[in-house]
């Protein structure tokens, strides 16, 4: 069923420029004719690069995985409060990026920070190829700012990671042995309703074989978020099997970078000068609050392309 929905859409999609390549042949034979219609035709014309635009990044998405719903997780680094809340933009502009795409997103899991920001956040995102595009920030963001919480306007550096893993479904086997995971249960913590917060409703799944980790703690039923954080594990288990397969025929090359602090993969420079850099494209742009209000577009792209290329290569 998935894979006729993308044909479906394939197929309305070439329908689509044809009709849209048509008008604007229409527009210059009325042109030609002696009418003015030079705001219609930049209208179409803007249009239609704004269609191809995306038609193009669609075609760079054609990793196995790529059209599936995404599970991002983000973790600040050291740094206490500044990281914490470094973070929290970051999840505010994961967020903002996926309502743009008009994807769906679910919080899974939500620690706030005792100050402010988030000490870690677990949300999937579900629209068709969001672990495509995603794959592009996964890794270490560095931001370089003013810290709005020393009193001195000193400029400090602030780190957080990003992982995302494909949201697997049931077509998929991934067998965990019952001897293999210890669940451990807990009361609630930050946003939520009175029974949220008052029982030990929050499952967390611990795989000890890869000490891989799940947490759940959105619903009020322990049972409910017992399910969501097994499907969480099993999505992260999944993707550390690919991982390993990966280094196994060596196709890991040096793009990748390790989810570690100092290795960063795109840097947000706020003072003393405003500019985003992607370490691993080499794009730069200095329209940083478009970006950290969702604007994710240039940066994906550059990624999904430069991946392309090292296909070929």
């Amino acid at each position: 069923m998935r894979e006729r929905k993308r044909l479906e859409n394939v197929l309305s999609l070439e329908g689509d420029l044809v009709r849209r390549t048509d008008d604007i042949g229409a527009y210059f034979d009325l042109g030609k004719e002696g009418e003015d219609v030079s705001a219609d035709l930049q209208r179409e014309l803007d249009s239609l690069r704004e269609l191809v635009d995306r038609v193009e990044t669609e075609t760079l998405l054609s990793g196995e995985n790529d059209a599936r719903n995404a599970i991002v997780t983000i973790h600040p680094g050291a740094g206490g409060t500044e990281s914490q809340d470094w973070a929290d933009m970051l999840l505010r502009m994961y967020l903002r990026w996926a309502e743009q795409q008009r994807f769906k997103t679910e919080m899974y899991d939500y620690q706030p920070g005792e100050e402010a920001g988030i000490k870690s956040a677990t949300f999937s995102v579900i629209g068709e190829y969001a672990f495509g595009y995603l794959t592009s920030e996964i890794g270490v963001h560095r931001l370089v700012r003013i810290s709005p919480f020393d009193q001195a306007k000193r400029r400090h550096t602030s780190f957080a990671s990003v992982f995302v893993s494909p949201e697997i479904d049931d077509s998929i086997e991934v067998n965990i042995k019952p001897d293999d995971i210890r669940i451990d249960t807990y009361r609630s913590s930050g946003k939520g309703g009175q029974h949220v917060n008052t029982t030990d409703s929050a499952v967390r799944i611990t795989h000890i074989p890869t000490g891989l980790v799940a947490s759940c703690q959105n619903e009020r039923s322990q049972h409910k978020n017992k399910e969501k954080a097994m499907s969480m594990l099993r999505s992260k288990i999944y993707e550390f099997e690919l991982e390993k397969k990966k280094e196994i025929t060596k196709q890991i090359e040096d793009s990748k970078l390790d989810i570690d602090f100092g290795s960063q993969i795109r840097s947000y420079v706020l003072q003393p000068y405003r500019m985003i850099k992607d370490h691993r494209t080499k794009l730069e742009i200095g329209d940083v609050d478009r970006v950290i209000d969702g604007d994710l577009r240039p940066l994906m792209q550059a990624y999904l392309r430069m991946r392309r290329g090292e296909k070929k290569a």
